[in-house]
């Protein structure tokens, strides 16, 4: 959400950065509606002095006896009771387009966000790792013999519907065992605080971090009113929501292992094979809240960590910045991070960490109190993926693929799999 104030004072500049966005003249409507609503709220506290006045002067007027001018004023009084109520009802009522104006357009990208349209536009700014050569032609995950046994989509068609998986034996436990490998790794070296939370969330939460109200459709909704959170970055922002917290207390770094899910509107015909797309899956999720000066030195250090996981895992990836038309609502500036994938010869989205500024936390009304004292501020907020387990699970099993359907598997995984080192074309874990 955007600041009322900082748009009427340079209204021109918060145009050009909106229309960096494909947002034109975007201000225009906003002052439109803000000056209705400070007309109303100017002439609801009139109309409120005048009856405060002339309440003082019913007493009066009793205590002289001058019951004509007594019945007068007590009839006034009631006008303008009446009149404010009917104005402040008003003013409430344009203020809630406002905000729900305000609520609806994205946020200010940064200066350095390169501007454009779509990912043609993006740009790559860190690359790591070689593919690996193949002596024969790799396949996607869901084709290799090793995996079949254990990556069932008619079970879970049935069950569910499209876009749903069931893992069984050793697929399931390399997938669990990545999202262990990746908590321990960002709790243990990145200084992240585990945290578990809630997938059921309140209106409230979702409005909080930009889900609403403008992409409801993206997300399910359960018949009394909870949603299912499409990931964890929607609780663990909210834990500052309504609070004023000390400086001393920041940053403030978050992780979490949840299941995220999504309805995938929009995407129909996109990544139907395998599991790439799922309305339900999991992800460790990061988020930080810190201080307004350190948030874009913050973003820096969260893609370092989600790049982290797949260097440690040996898993070949390229980061890219996301031009403006193709940056995410609540976004100042996107580190895409995208793994290898042989079987599709791509590279695909793994991690996106994005700086929201203070966008998320006037949603939220999330501010600190600074340590000399002054007057609170609103803080700043961040977000990424460190990383999507089921993706992540993928780049696995593809990059280790041998030609006979095994899988030799990443050395950091070893442990967590109690000393197993590859998944055999049979779908053994050996």
């Amino acid at each position: 959400m955007h600041d009322i104030r900082a748009i009427r004072e340079n209204p021109a500049q918060f145009d050009a950065a909106m229309a960096r966005r494909g947002v034109s003249d975007a201000s225009s409507e906003i002052l439109k509606a803000d000056e209705a609503r400070r007309a109303r709220i100017q002439a609801a506290e009139t109309a409120q002095a005048e009856q405060n006045r002339a309440s003082k002067e019913v007493g009066a007027a009793k205590a002289k006896g001058d019951e004509a001018e007594f019945e007068r004023l007590r009839a006034l009084v009631g006008e303008k009771k009446a009149e404010v109520a009917a104005m402040q009802a008003e003013a409430k009522e344009l203020d809630g387009a406002l905000t729900d104006l305000l609520m609806s357009l994205p946020n200010l990208p940064m200066e350095d966000v390169p501007d454009g349209e779509d990912e043609a536009d993006n740009v790559e700014i860190h690359r790591w790792g070689e593919p690996r050569g193949f002596n024969f032609q790799p396949r996607e995950h869901y084709e290799l013999d090793g995996v079949k046994p254990g990556m069932d989509f008619e079970t879970a068609a049935k069950l569910s519907g499209s876009r749903f998986v069931v893992l069984s034996g050793g697929v399931a436990r390399i997938h669990r065992a990545l999202a262990q490998f990746m908590l321990d790794v960002h709790t243990e070296e990145n200084g992240l605080s585990e945290t578990w939370t809630p997938v059921l969330v309140r209106d409230e939460m979702m409005y909080g971090t930009g889900q609403l109200p403008k992409f409801g459709e993206d997300s399910y909704r359960t018949t009394n009113g909870w949603w299912l959170v499409p990931t964890a970055e929607v609780t663990l922002t909210n834990i500052v929501n309504g609070l004023t917290v000390e400086e001393a207390t920041l940053p403030r770094r978050y992780v979490a292992h949840t299941q995220c899910f999504r309805s995938e509107a929009g995407s129909a015909g996109k990544d139907t094979a395998g599991m790439l797309r799922q309305h339900q899956f999991e992800k460790v999720e990061m988020v930080s809240v810190t201080h307004p000066e350190k948030s874009r030195e913050e973003l820096d250090r969260m893609t370092g960590c989600a790049q982290g996981i797949l260097e440690r895992l040996g898993l070949p990836y390229r980061t890219i910045v996301l031009c403006t038309g193709d940056m995410g609502f609540g976004a100042r500036r996107t580190h895409d991070i995208e793994v290898w994938l042989p079987g599709q010869n791509l590279y695909r989205e793994i991690s996106s960490c994005s700086v929201c500024g203070d966008f998320q936390a006037r949603r939220m009304n999330a501010r600190f109190k600074p340590a000399d004292g002054g007057k609170p501020q609103f803080l700043h907020t961040l977000n990424g993926s460190g990383l999507a387990v089921g993706r992540c699970l993928i780049a696995v099993l593809e990059n280790g693929q041998q030609e006979d359907g095994s899988v030799e598997l990443p050395e950091a995984l070893h442990p967590y799999l109690r000393g197993k080192t590859r998944l055999g074309a049979d779908g053994v874990l050996a």
